[in-house]
């Protein structure tokens, strides 16, 4: 029988023979392994372990799992993230009031929200607060007299909420305010505190010409004049003048959490700045869903952070799962420049530097006049207007630019 030639080891032949070697590498063997849940080890091999070398297969493990959930380079993250909130958004309902018996508010939520939240709206249409107060484990008591004390200082209290009637006697000319007592007990006002306000507040009354005392339950104001027409302008500032509270509060809720007992204070009206002033009020729990509010007494990233808080309490509201990734990217689109922007043609889209990307969103007339008459260019580096002409877009593989040299074609290696 002839005897089998001995093949020669050529360099084809090695890399044959090696490749099962390079396939079956350690990193290749992990892999599946990143891809599902880390395999959870029994307590006697972590045990078993080092601290040291523990700590480093943990740390090891974490930087894997980082780098698998990074964005890969040349991903359109606007465009997954437009759609990842515009799909679920045509699931919410158009007009949704959160109403629980008579003492609660009517609270805007749903669509009408998240689109005064995108258009960084400078007045919400239900403002409100959430007052928290400062915790020193006092007694229940305490704490909810305490609550009662900051209602107080917070909702607005004009003439007309503490006296049973404000009207002109004809005889005299003069203007008298009947007082309710329960209703200045209840709000901690006495007559001459009002005496004081209206003093400080009403230029056309001076010391003299404002009387009144507890026992007769009146305040009468002489105006030193008889005509009627201004006595009853008078009559009419009179019952809407502030005695007491904060401007843009109209009303108050002491709520009690049924978890923990805390006391909380609900405001129809906002006033923000002036609230975290208030003795005992705790200034780092204390929230608003007025947005611009946030901005102007706490900076801008706190403002960032108020944007992503109301948009995905709205989200999970309507029962709707949208990752909080993609409302950070817009929170960070309508704030990075310094100050809070909206979504649309006075904001972000109408301030792109492409011409064609900003005629593409809304009133493309104008923009196209505006810039033939500026004499703009084009510089075509976004998608947009990519998308416009029929050049393929600067994303993912058209992304990426290949270079050759053809005047240095490679050895030949065989």
């Amino acid at each position: 029988m002839p005897k089998s030639k001995k093949v020669p080891e050529t360099a084809a032949n090695i890399i044959f023979e090696t490749k099962p070697a390079i396939e079956t590498k350690p990193a290749i063997e992990t892999k599946p392994a990143i891809e599902t849940k880390p395999e959870i080890k029994p307590i006697e091999t972590i045990e078993a372990l080092g601290d040291e070398q523990l700590l480093d297969s943990i740390i090891e493990e974490t930087i894997k799992l980082y780098d698998k959930a990074k964005v890969e380079p040349g991903e359109a993250v606007g465009i997954v993230s437009a759609q990842s909130i515009g799909e679920p958004g045509t699931q919410m309902t158009l007009k949704t009031f959160h109403y629980a018996g008579a003492a609660e508010f009517n609270v805007t939520l749903g669509l009408p929200r998240l689109i005064e939240i995108v258009d960084a709206r400078r007045n919400p249409s239900t403002p409100m607060m959430t007052v928290y107060l400062k915790q020193d484990g006092s007694e229940e008591k305490v704490m909810e007299e305490r609550a009662r004390e900051v209602a107080r200082q917070l909702e607005l209290t004009k003439i007309e909420n503490i006296a049973k009637s404000v009207e002109i006697d004809l005889a005299t000319m003069a203007i008298i305010i009947t007082l309710d007592p329960e209703l200045m007990k209840d709000k901690k006002i006495d007559v001459d505190f009002i005496k004081k306000q209206i003093e400080a507040q009403m230029k056309a009354f001076k010391k003299e010409d404002i009387k009144g005392s507890a026992t007769k339950g009146a305040i009468i104001l002489d105006p030193k004049t008889d005509d009627l027409e201004k006595i009853t302008k008078l009559l009419e500032k009179v019952r809407e003048l502030a005695i007491k509270g904060l401007k843009g509060i109209n009303r108050v809720m002491i709520r009690q959490d049924e978890d923990n007992n805390e006391y909380a204070i609900s405001t129809d009206g906002t006033n923000f700045k002036e609230t975290l002033l208030i003795e005992g009020v705790d200034s780092k729990r204390t929230v608003t869903n007025h947005i611009r509010e946030i901005e102007s007494s706490l900076g801008i990233e706190a403002c960032r952070t108020s944007l992503i808080r109301e948009s995905m309490s709205v989200l999970e509201e309507q029962g709707l799962d949208v990752d909080v990734r993609h409302i950070m990217l817009v929170a960070d689109l309508m704030t990075f420049s310094g100050r809070i922007r909206q979504i649309g043609r006075h904001g972000i889209s109408g301030r792109k530097s492409s011409v064609l990307a900003r005629a593409a969103f809304e009133v493309t007339i104008k923009h196209l006049l505006e810039a033939s008459i500026r004499g703009d260019e084009d510089p075509l580096k976004g998608i947009t207007e990519n998308v416009i002409i029929g050049q393929v877009i600067p994303l993912g593989t058209g992304g990426i630019d290949l270079l050759m040299n053809p005047q240095n074609p490679p050895e030949d290696q065989g």
